[in-house]
Formats: C-alpha cells, sequence, structure tokens
C-alpha cells in the first residue's frame, strides 16, 4: 500500500518523466535519482515508473496522431510512402529489442547503479557536444526519405540506450544525425521510434506487475500517469521547434553539469 507516499510525490516523478523522456537527457538516470531523493520507492515504484513512460508515449501518439493513422491506413491499403515508413521504423526498433530481450537480467542486475548513471551522462553530454561540432551537413530532411541503412543504423545506436543514463532519445537523434540525417528528422524519427520501443516494453512489465495494486496505488499511478502525459505533450512540441533554431549543445553541457553534480553528491555521501 501507498500508505508512506503522497500524491506529490508522484505528480514530481510524472512531470520529470514527462520531460525527460524525449530530451536527450536520460529519463531513467533522472528517475532513479528523482525517485531516491524524494523516498519514492517500495513494491509499486516498478508498476508506476511504467505507467508514467506510457504515459509519455500516449502523448506521442496524440502529438502525431495524423501521421500515426496515415501509416496504419497506409500499410493496410500497401501504400509504398506508408510501407517504406512502417518498415524504417520496424528496423529502428528491433536492434534494441533483441539486445533487450536477451540481456534484460543482466542490464537491470548490473547497469542499474547511481554511478554509471553519472558517468553515462557525462559521457553521453561529451558526444552530443563532439557530434554537434564536426558532423557533416545533413542530406536527408524528411522522415519520408530515410533509407533502409539510416534507419537501421538508428536502431544500433538505440542500443546503447539499454545502458541507464545514456537516453534512448539522445542515443537514437544521434544515431540520426551521424547516418546523414538533420536534427528535425533525427528527432521527429526519434520520437515515431519510441512508439514501439515503450510500448513493447511497457506491455511486458505491465503483463509482469498489474496484480496486487490496491485502489490507493491506482490512485497515485493514475496521477503520474497524468502529469506524464501532459507534460510530455509540451516537450514534443517545443522540443521540434527548438532543433530547428539550436543545437543540441545545450543539453550536452546539461548532462556534464549534472553528471558532476551527481558524481560529487555520490562520492560525499549525498546521493
Amino acid at each position: 500500500m501507498l500508505t508512506d507516499w503522497h500524491p506529490w510525490q508522484a505528480l514530481i516523478l510524472g512531470i520529470v518523466e514527462g520531460i525527460t523522456e524525449f530530451l536527450p537527457v536520460s529519463s531513467t538516470g533522472h528517475l532513479i535519482l528523482v525517485a531516491h531523493w524524494i523516498g519514492f520507492d517500495g513494491r509499486v515504484s516498478k508498476p508506476f515508473e511504467v505507467v508514467i513512460q506510457l504515459g509519455s508515449i500516449l502523448a506521442v501518439i496524440w502529438a502525431y496522431l495524423d501521421r500515426v493513422i496515415f501509416a496504419v491506413r497506409g500499410v493496410v491499403q500497401r501504400d509504398p510512402v506508408a510501407l517504406r515508413f512502417a518498415r524504417n521504423v520496424l528496423l529502428g526498433f528491433l536492434p534494441s529489442a533483441v539486445v533487450g530481450f536477451v540481456f534484460i537480467d543482466q542490464i537491470t542486475r548490473v547497469l542499474f547503479d547511481p554511478r554509471i548513471v553519472a558517468g553515462m551522462l557525462i559521457i553521453g553530454g561529451v558526444v552530443i557536444i563532439m557530434i554537434e561540432r564536426f558532423v557533416r551537413a545533413p542530406v536527408i530532411s524528411a522522415t519520408d526519405d530515410i533509407g533502409w541503412r539510416q534507419a537501421l543504423a538508428v536502431g544500433v545506436a538505440q542500443c546503447f540506450a539499454v545502458i541507464p543514463g545514456t537516453s534512448r532519445s539522445g542515443a537514437t537523434i544521434v544515431g540520426g544525425m551521424l547516418s546523414g540525417l538533420s536534427r528535425r528528422t533525427a528527432t521527429e524519427f526519434s520520437f515515431f521510434l519510441a512508439i514501439p520501443t515503450m510500448l513493447g516494453a511497457t506491455t511486458l512489465d505491465l503483463w509482469k506487475y498489474h496484480t496486487g495494486l490496491t485502489f490507493g496505488d491506482v490512485l497515485t499511478i493514475a496521477v503520474g500517469f497524468m502529469a506524464a502525459f501532459v507534460s510530455a505533450l509540451i516537450v514534443v512540441r517545443v522540443l521540434v521547434r527548438f532543433v530547428e533554431r539550436h543545437t543540441l549543445a545545450v543539453f550536452g553541457w546539461y548532462r556534464i553539469l549534472f553528471g558532476g553534480l551527481l558524481m560529487v553528491l555520490l562520492f560525499t555521501g549525498h546521493g
């Protein structure tokens, strides 16, 4: 039961999830750390995290509902553009799905460590800054123009996101930019790729953790779900406009500063 938990904790974590899920700053890392700092843990913490992630992915579906409907309808009608889009999403999804399925137990047991989170935040920040400085000029400026090689390369890049602190969106956006996608195209493809990736993960986890929840548990989870949905919807719309005019370097510097602060806290016994 959630007798020692408060709605404000669920609200905070829902907002953190919604804001960080699609920014290249690692939602998992932020959730692990914020949950630890506000004392949000216990037997339903995992199903709570699963459901708020579902809130975030439903925000993407809502924001791109027309495109999702077009893709589904086009696949049924054998439209070549829709079929190519569906193929690319599938190619981008499969590598991380295989890695996650095979190594999920080892990943959970070994890698979910605040020191690893801090290290990957810093490393990822350095990578983002370097990519922005040295990446070649983009050759693909629309998601419909993505080829199978670029989609597969983004999928391989997404495999690095199984390490907490890496950031799924950061890995896929960087992978897309390295493959010749424009910053906006890489960002939007990262959104689309999140749909099967996160839906698959949340479906498995919901099946695993759906039993034993009380009515109070459900209410607490609902608060986090709505907070994640609303905040993610705002971030998705703002981020696309942001990357059209700015580089991702600001997120790289944020990761370095945040990861460095975490390192200090950990080594001084305050993390």
